[in-house]
């Protein structure tokens, strides 16, 4: 029969489930993973209310276990999908068969003080290739098999192999275009300063990918972060850049200036079991201390309820490395993820200070900004200066750090290291027209 959960806290969490996978993977590999995602159930919980939700959901969970036997791993990945590893090695009639076992079982409804709930599902199932003991790529292929799943029109099932589908024209060049840039050296990393605002001085840098091209010149490498997702080389690209801030800001602490990298790092990493251990490499192999350094993060991954991401940045954090929420108030920020959240900086979107002096709400954003920062004890850099006048506003409203074109455009790093050494010029000055053209 299985354990009977009493609670959805006693379900192992995304992290915890990783572990188990990782575990399973590393020990016997032969095995599948479906994740389950029970559809419109967000509807139950608005119209019954989140305790009643809570309760269907852990009724679904037990008749999950139930079904699937005590050989299965049953985890929540999140509020209301759940994964199973299920051992053994299965071909698409058998994960066929055992979505079919599912659907037909929750035909069922599940009743609770006078209310009924049929459970339908979206499913996305993968069977491990023999050679794969990756768990993170695992994952990933399940993740797309259930993205598929519920964009599919006619079945709520999708089987991928851990095979990549076949090469287009275009995916089969951005691959070459990939491969090649590494080979040949041809990604670089640009700097944009980070300024105090009273006293314009540089006090932070952030690292900018740019792929010197041989045909196109230097190109923004959006083509380039897609090859790199569609062929599950994002870590590989994520790990090239991070490493490469650790080497400037090694260059920068020889050259005398007292600077704080800043590195955009990608949810993949995150979930990298790699990811502490790589930062420690790198800090031995540079010498340099790690509070030199900042990882930036897009508001929805920073502030997300994984466990595994709070994990991952709780011990980078310990080891002195500095945290930023990037482009704060373009998503939906959940508050109560912000309260918890363990960060040094907050980095308010360049649409609201962009629109600084046409539209006053966006100064009233900024300073609600500015006082959850105070309550966190963090940083707040303003990103989009392109005027004066913005940053006079954003000097009356207290926001002491900033970034944007009014002091500098991304550039090479030779370049940035003179700018450093330079006095910063605003305005209408020849210095700082010459600069921004």
């Amino acid at each position: 029969m299985g354990v009977i959960h009493q609670s959805l806290a006693t379900i192992p969490n995304r992290y915890a489930f990783l572990d188990r996978i990782d575990a399973s993977v590393k020990s016997n590999n032969q095995l599948s993973l479906m994740l389950v995602d029970v559809v419109r159930f967000s509807d139950v919980s608005s119209s019954l209310g989140y305790q009643v939700g809570d309760v269907i959901l852990l009724a679904i969970a037990n008749r999950i276990r139930k079904l699937f036997g005590e050989q299965v791993l049953l985890g929540r990945i999140s509020g209301d999908i759940f994964g199973l590893v299920i051992p053994g090695r299965h071909g698409e009639k058998q994960l066929r068969y055992h979505f079919n076992h599912l659907i037909e079982h929750f035909k069922t409804p599940i009743t609770f003080d006078g209310h009924a709930f049929i459970a339908d599902f979206n499913v996305g199932s993968v069977a491990n290739s023999v050679e794969n003991k990756d768990t993170i790529k695992l994952l990933a292929r399940a993740e797309a098999a259930l993205k598929q799943a519920k964009e599919n029109k006619y079945e709520n099932l999708q089987i991928l192999s851990m095979y990549e589908k076949a090469d287009t024209g275009r995916s089969l060049a951005l691959k070459a275009d990939l491969k090649r840039a590494f080979l040949n050296d041809e990604l670089e990393i640009y700097f944009q300063p980070k300024v105090e605002l009273n006293t314009l001085k540089i006090s932070g840098a952030e690292c900018l990918l740019r792929w010197n091209h041989p045909l196109d010149g230097v190109l923004f490498p959006g083509a380039l972060i897609e090859a790199a997702e569609s062929y599950n080389m994002m870590n590989e690209l994520g790990y090239w850049t991070l490493e490469q801030a650790f080497k400037s800001a090694c260059s920068f602490k020889k050259q005398g200036l007292d600077l704080v990298v800043s590195v955009n790092m990608s949810p993949t990493q995150l979930y990298d079991f790699n990811f502490i251990p790589t930062l420690l490499k790198l800090k031995q192999k540079y010498q340099i201390p790690l509070h030199c350094l900042e990882l930036e993060l897009t508001e929805d991954v920073a502030l997300s309820n994984s466990l595994m991401v709070k994990r991952q940045l709780l011990e980078a954090r310990s080891l002195g490395m500095k945290v930023a929420v990037d482009d704060f108030g373009k998503g939906y920020s959940n508050l109560a993820y912000i309260r918890d959240m363990a960060i040094d900086t907050i980095k308010i979107d360049k649409t609201f200070v962009m629109e600084l002096e046409n539209n006053p709400v966006n100064m009233a954003i900024i300073k609600a900004t500015q006082v959850i920062g105070d309550a966190l004890n963090c940083h707040i850099v303003a990103e989009g200066i392109e005027t004066i006048g913005q940053m006079q506003m954003l000097r009356e409203a207290g926001i002491l750090c900033g970034q944007g074109f009014l002091f500098s455009k991304a550039i090479p790093e030779d370049d940035f290291v003179k700018l450093c050494h330079t006095d910063l010029a605003v305005g209408t000055s020849k210095a700082y027209m010459s600069r921004k053209a």
